[in-house]
């Protein structure tokens, strides 16, 4: 077979976990050839460069999850990449607070995750948590995490590029990936075939897709939420000191709408989790793909009918959020100042891909990751994947010398 160009290990995909990937590969070795495949003209203009720059903490996820394995540590990784290479970097910390009784037991449950992470975290009281974010309404309690941070998530991936293209890695953009011979390791895109000895598939929200390519990740479908936000107006931005979340339903993936004051001090009020009917749907047109749009509708409604994690509600209170007065009563549940004229248009939109199980109708709450012999596909990398990257890309090239899953209940497969 003709074959343009080869490479030891090729990358599809130029978001925050191709490039770290890259750099966890080229800091082990400095003489292998590594090449990424990015079917943009340049790098992280999807998730990874959309999203509010928040550094988590780890506070959510439980100790058996592969998020909680690497969250904190992922986090203090990236702080220190931002302090080496001079990107604009706060540990403002957040509260997280209750909004109903409901809440209270969940805020419990928390601060277990936080001890058995050996995550820092404060449960507080009403009181307390004004002292810290005086224009909050919590109900009756709240959480401090002064371990979250906000980061220039822009700075970080130009940076990561500009030093991956120093260390000889070849990028090679305007190439999606259409084809693959996996008996002779080659792929075919838009304009060369390639050869490699292994492969790592980074590809967000396209990732199922590639993967299916290679026989794997069958059991599961993309289907993606678009997130939109709101700004504080100049003149009340100061309602917000750091960033103020509700307390989570953790049997979903997403945060609630919350307040959060970025790097440049703007506080963005969001995101939604809206179902998007394209994997690239930012606009309220633009981006619907037609046959991928029928098929998402076609998993929404059958999850919708099987009501797993009480996904039903979800959507209707998502739904409603479209309608500006909703997103506002959203809001007002941790600010109760707030008003609708506070609220301003952004141009700031997200889209979660967020990974689907076809035989349960269920949402996948952690990274999954299947391999084959010759490539690694990471199939769920959703928040807190920027956070998470730098820990994540070492555990994920770690794996390659240790094929048998390295922690109970961790999904490589």
């Amino acid at each position: 077979l003709e074959v343009d160009s080869s490479c030891d290990y090729l990358i599809v995909g130029a978001g925050i976990i191709g490039l770290t990937v890259a750099w966890e590969l080229r800091k082990r070795d400095p003489l292998v050839k590594i090449t990424i495949l990015e079917k943009e003209p340049t790098v992280g203009l999807h998730a990874s460069g959309r999203n509010s720059g928040g550094l988590h903490s780890g506070i959510y996820y439980g100790s058996d999850t592969l998020k909680a394995k690497v969250c904190s540590s992922g986090a203090k990784k990236m702080q220190e990449f931002a302090n080496e290479h001079g990107i604009d970097c706060n540990k403002s910390g957040k509260v997280i607070i209750a909004t109903s009784e409901n809440d209270l037991i969940t805020i419990d449950k928390l601060i277990r995750n936080a001890s058995e992470n050996g995550i820092i975290a404060e449960k507080l009281n009403e009181q307390e948590v004004k002292e810290i974010e005086p224009y909050a309404s919590p109900y009756q309690a709240g959480i401090h995490s002064p371990e979250t941070a906000v980061i220039d998530s822009k700075s970080v991936i130009k940076k990561l590029y500009s030093l991956l293209q120093d260390k000889n890695v070849v990028f090679k953009f305007n190439s999606p990936l259409l084809a693959q011979d996996k008996e002779n390791r080659i792929v075919t895109t838009l304009k060369e075939k390639i050869s490699y000895g292994y492969l790592y598939n980074c590809a967000g929200a396209n990732a199922d897709r590639i993967a299916k390519m290679f026989g794997k990740g069958l059991n599961y479908t993309m289907v993606p939420f678009k997130g939109i936000y709101y700004k504080l107006s100049p003149e009340r931005n100061y309602l917000v000191n750091s960033s103020i979340y509700p307390v989570p339903d953790i049997k979903l993936p997403f945060l609630g709408v919350h307040l959060t004051r970025v790097i440049n001090g703007d506080v963005y009020v969001g995101p939604t989790a809206i179902p998007a009917f394209g994997r690239e749907n930012y606009g309220i047109l633009n981006g619907i793909e037609l046959g991928e749009g029928f098929k998402i509708g076609s998993e929404l409604v059958s999850m919708y009918w099987k009501n797993q994690g009480n996904f039903r509600l979800l959507m209707h209170t998502e739904m409603k959020k479209y309608l500006k007065p909703w997103f506002v009563k959203s809001a007002q549940k941790l600010v109760l100042d707030l008003k609708s004229e506070d609220l301003i248009p952004s141009s700031k939109v997200g889209i979660r891909p967020q990974l689907i199980n076809i035989k349960t109708k269920s949402i996948e709450m952690d990274y999954i990751i299947e391999q084959t012999e010759h490539s690694m596909h990471i199939l769920n990398s959703i928040s807190p994947a920027f956070t998470s990257a730098f820990s994540f890309s070492e555990l994920i090239v770690d794996q390659l010398d240790k094929p048998k899953p390295f922690m109970k209940n961790v999904n490589f497969k």
